[in-house]
């Protein structure tokens, strides 16, 4: 089953979280000191913010999927979209082990698509995944990114 995903940029993250929580009459799911998240069931959405980005407001979007054969599904809507697909595989992110792939829809705006492993006590990972795209494990690719091939299901990483 998937799940909405909104990543969103605050200046401050206590404020933010007193003014979503009450907003969306739930407390988050978790909370670091530059991150919250909230897992909602009505409706389904994964709603993120942290003071990582560059500016405030909107991020990314996204899809959240339960399974691995969910994520390749969604892999394979954005080869047949014609969609450039950046494959990140397994990476930490937001806290998060996830299985990874972003895409860019036609004005740019980034979709992150991902399947969740695992928590983690960090934040991300800070290398480079691709340089030409300029994505990392925890910044959604923005510009023009070149297509990479998706690893069949099941495959192995590396």
């Amino acid at each position: 089953m998937k799940r909405f995903h909104i990543h969103v940029h605050v200046d401050d993250i206590a404020a933010s979280v007193a003014f979503y929580s009450k907003l969306l009459a739930a407390e988050p799911a978790r909370v670091e000191a530059d991150y919250a998240k909230w897992m909602l069931d009505d409706p389904r959405v994964n709603f993120a913010i942290s003071t990582r980005g560059t500016k405030v407001g909107v991020d990314h979007l996204g899809f959240q999927v339960d399974a691995a054969a969910e994520l390749a599904e969604l892999a394979k809507r954005a080869e047949a979209a014609d969609l450039a697909l950046l494959d990140q595989g397994e990476t930490t992110c937001c806290y998060a082990r996830s299985d990874k792939h972003w895409v860019l829809d036609p004005q740019g705006i980034a979709w992150e698509h991902f399947h969740t492993l695992d928590g983690a006590p960090v934040y991300g990972e800070s290398r480079k995944t691709s340089a030409s795209s300029g994505a990392t494990s925890c910044r959604a690719p923005s510009g023009k990114p070149i297509r990479i091939a998706v690893k069949p299901a099941g495959s192995a990483c590396c």
